[in-house]
């Protein structure tokens, strides 16, 4: 639709609360969701057209606007996508939009590239003009041109098998000619093709779903399968459907390296590639695939949680993998959890979307006990793989020998594997070498002098670190406190002091690292991956990246060296989040043929969640703690809005969120703790302050708090962050 008047509002990629008016020149055109290029004081940027104008301005002293770039409108779902998600997470519309427009390249002509063809003057090359020699490797070249489409210098040269120098020369002469085109690049067809054979389940679950796409209406469905169950073959199917009607598709994924096997399995089943979108990409790539997914040349896009606000054309289903995966929470910027964004943004576009796990998120399980959602049961392993076993070893009775970190039983399970050419991964989701270095004579611990942190020793790199900052230091030679020479001694273990023992118990056996500081970019998690299904390591450390997702034929032990990691602390996701983890983490043995086992070392054995993880009853764990949460009105029985007020300034910051305290909203059902300070009271060297807004489901959180943030006056030295549903408490 056509915007009839000659202002119109725009919005920009800023963090600005409201669009802004501009005129619309004569020659002009427009219509909302269209790109264009506006003036900004001195700068010209890019925005979106969002409707008519505010009116609030004076007409003479609005500014034109610059041009319309040539990119395909934002659609009419987008923009109402993006004006929820501002109002849920009350953030500023323009700082939503800003996710939306993150490649601003993209918005620009697509760059020409320089093809090189027949001249017209080499139509007849026997009769060529006076004074040109045509050499055999010319006559190559004209020869092949005279049956090749227009390629490039270099691979006009590679296919006539002669130097680049050739072909300038032929130009020169004017028999060939250098022309500017857009690039075109092949788009490859998925295969719709049947995929593997599936079970009975499998094949139950898949023809439900590819029903829901068919209906091409809204939906969300669970998929609720055993680590091993095949879910990524069901929802595949639903991928397929999409694909039929010619319809997009969007697969979001916790992390990259969880991609890798992710992607040889589409491969496999569709014999191509999707689009990837994640933050391993460089520049060139994000362009290239935000355009191809504006211009529908992009049929399937596999990415992280910022994959939710490409500009698709037409979204045929969303799939969200691993939904219970707390990555998928963004805590920096816009504060927002992709998975819930993800059903909006299906419901916007009329689509169906597929949650899809082995540890539902509680919040999913409510909303399909409620019937918000349907549910769907894949409770066996496939091609007849059994689960995992699972024991107990209690510390307390079976303790390391001293300076060690693993049991005897676990250390006697670990030979015995190994020997049987079969792989053993020992789980410690705890990145560096030790997690506190202190001086054995005063006791000083190192910290991080910007952060409320200890800094972590990563002895194979030689450094201490902040893994909340970066910041980064040698190990002092004297103690900074007392001064002592050569004090300081590392407490607890880290997967690389884990490695060191491990090196010292099995000497001849290939040991490797798997964790972000070994694994840093998605070629690395590859290459590691292959390695492993390869059998090319026999014993992997590894933190969570090596918990989730991965099919490895050949690994049958899963040691969990610290199982009480995480359960600590007054987290009201520890259990859960625990119990996903360690779920997680022991269904990575025994997927094939051979049977596997889980040890869980733990000083409790007798917590809730090790005796579920023993018992595997999931669904027992999963009772009892929704019944904990319901009793005491915590989420996903009640409602929690977090503010975190932050500065470089303490004084200013209690001030700030003392004020927050005393105009707290006195409304039934809202209570509202704090403040306090954050475990984090100091991160990248701001003073830390929380407040936690806790109440009841049927109260309008947004509207309650906007309302109590417009009681108060903060300086611009002091940020005030509202956390809509909070994952993380730190």
């Amino acid at each position: 639709m056509r915007v009839d008047n000659d202002t119109v509002s725009v919005l920009l990629p800023l963090p600005l609360g409201e669009a802004y008016d501009y005129r619309v020149p004569a020659e002009m055109a427009l219509a909302p969701g269209d790109f264009v290029a506006v003036p900004l004081g001195k700068r010209v940027i890019a925005g979106v057209v969002w409707g008519p104008p505010r009116g609030d301005v004076d007409p003479a002293k609005l500014r034109d606007i610059d041009r319309i770039l040539p990119a395909p409108p934002m659609r009419d779902a987008m923009r109402r996508f993006i004006t929820w998600v501002a109002a849920y997470t009350l953030s500023p519309p323009g700082a939503v939009l800003r996710m939306a427009m993150s490649v601003t390249d993209a918005l620009e002509p697509p760059r020409t590239e320089t093809v090189y063809r027949l001249a017209a003057a080499a139509a007849d090359p026997e009769s060529a003009r006076e004074g040109v020699k045509l050499t055999a490797a010319r006559r190559r070249v004209l020869d092949f041109l005279r049956e090749a489409p227009a390629l490039s210098l270099i691979d006009v040269a590679r296919q006539a098998g002669v130097g680049t120098a050739v072909v300038k020369a032929l130009v020169d002469i004017g028999l060939v000619e250098a022309v500017q085109r857009q690039p075109v690049r092949p788009r490859p067809q998925p295969s719709l093709t049947s995929g593997p054979i599936l079970s009975e389940g499998q094949a139950a679950a898949a023809a439900e779903l590819v029903d829901q796409v068919n209906a091409r209406t809204f939906s969300t469905t669970l998929l609720d399968g055993v680590p091993g169950a095949g879910k990524t073959e069901v929802y595949f199917e639903a991928l397929a459907a999409a694909l039929a009607q010619g319809r997009q598709a969007l697969v979001l994924l916790p992390e990259i390296a969880l991609s890798t096997q992710w992607l040889e399995r589409f491969t496999r089943r569709f014999g191509t590639r999707p689009t990837e979108w994640h933050s391993d990409l460089t520049s060139t790539e994000r362009r290239r695939a935000w355009r191809d997914v504006a211009e529908r040349r992009a049929d399937v896009v596999v990415g992280a949680r910022s994959a939710l606000f490409l500009p698709f054309a037409d979204l045929g289903v969303i799939v969200v993998d691993e939904e219970h995966d707390g990555a998928f929470k963004q805590e920096d910027g816009t504060l927002y959890n992709a998975r819930d964004m993800a059903v909006v943004r299906a419901r916007l576009c009329a689509a169906p979307i597929v949650l899809a796990s082995a540890t539902p998120s509680l919040e999913t399980v409510a909303n399909a006990h409620n019937g918000r959602y349907g549910i769907l049961h894949l409770p066996d392993r496939h091609g007849g793989a059994r689960m995992p076993s699972v024991e107990v070893v209690d510390l307390r009775r079976h303790a390391p020998a001293r300076g060690r970190w693993l049991a005897p039983p676990v250390v006697t399970a670990v030979q015995e594997t190994l020997a049987r050419g079969e792989q053993v991964l020992l789980f410690l989701n705890r990145r560096g070498y030790a997690p506190l270095t202190l001086c054995r004579t005063c006791g000083h611990r190192l910290q991080c002098p910007h952060c409320s942190a200890w800094l972590v020793e990563h002895r194979f790199r030689g450094r201490l670190i902040c893994h909340h900052c970066g910041y980064g230091a040698p190990l002092p030679a004297t103690c900074p406190s007392c001064e002592a020479k050569d004090s300081f001694v590392p407490c607890g273990p880290g997967v690389e002091r884990l490695a060191e023992e491990a090196l010292a118990l099995f000497p001849d056996k290939r040991i490797e690292i798997f964790a972000s500081d070994t694994v840093g970019s998605r070629r690395a998690a590859q290459a590691m991956v292959e390695r492993i299904a390869a059998g090319e390591i026999d014993l992997i450390i590894g933190t969570q990246m090596a918990a989730k997702g991965y099919h490895f034929p050949l690994l049958t032990l899963v040691v969990v060296v610290d199982a009480d990691l995480g359960l600590a602390g007054g987290d009201l996701r520890a259990a859960e989040r625990t119990f996903q983890l360690l779920y997680q983490v022991a269904g990575r043995a025994g997927r094939d043929e051979k049977p596997g086992s889980a040890l869980l070392q733990t000083h409790i054995a007798e917590h809730a969640v090790i005796q579920a993880l023993a018992s595997g009853d999931r669904d027992r764990f999963v009772a009892a703690e929704m019944a904990a949460r319901e009793s005491a009105g915590w989420p996903p029985f009640g409602r929690l809005v977090a503010l975190i007020v932050s500065g470089p300034d303490e004084t200013a910051v209690d001030t700030v969120a003392r004020a927050l305290a005393r105009t707290a909203p006195a409304i039934d059902g809202v209570k509202v703790l704090g403040p306090a300070p954050a475990p984090l009271s100091l991160l990248r060297g701001r003073f830390r302050r929380r407040l936690l807004m806790r109440s009841q489901r049927n109260v309008k959180v947004q509207d309650v708090v906007a309302d109590w943030l417009a009681e108060v006056s903060v300086p611009a030295s002091v940020r005030v962050q509202v956390d809509i549903d909070p994952y993380s408490f730190m």
